[in-house]
């Protein structure tokens, strides 16, 4: 094992790393990029944001390569697990998940909530 590898293995996850691979998880469909420009536009509810999550990362999917984040991730509970090495979700607790999930994709693509009340304030 290189030294590169060595210290891939022992890297931390930043903001950033969570972020990215948020982003890979929820946008590895065709259009996906589209459909969350077009949903931040109009606002999703929570549960239509559970909903689109819940399509855009499928049943179970997943990437990774040498020097590259390790993406897993289910619809099923809104899971998202990223990791410097290779990610396994049954040993693993996920990075995102459910709640923490639909936070992180309000906050990466603007999405508002129609029915909150704190809206009408701006």
């Amino acid at each position: 094992m290189s030294k590169q590898d060595t210290e891939e293995l022992g890297r931390e996850l930043t903001q950033d790393d969570v972020r990215n691979g948020f982003i890979r998880a929820v946008c590895s469909y065709s259009g996906a990029r589209e459909r969350w420009t077009e949903r931040s536009s109009t606002g999703l509810t929570d549960e239509e944001l559970k909903e689109a999550l819940a399509y855009e990362l499928g049943t179970a999917g997943g990437s990774g390569a040498k020097g590259a984040l390790h993406v897993n991730y289910q619809g099923a509970g809104l899971k998202i697990w990223i990791a410097w090495e290779i990610v396994n979700p049954y040993s693993m607790p996920p990075t995102l998940q459910g709640s923490g999930t639909m936070r992180m994709a309000r906050e990466v693509f603007a999405i508002a909530d129609p029915n909150n009340d704190q809206l009408a304030l701006f």
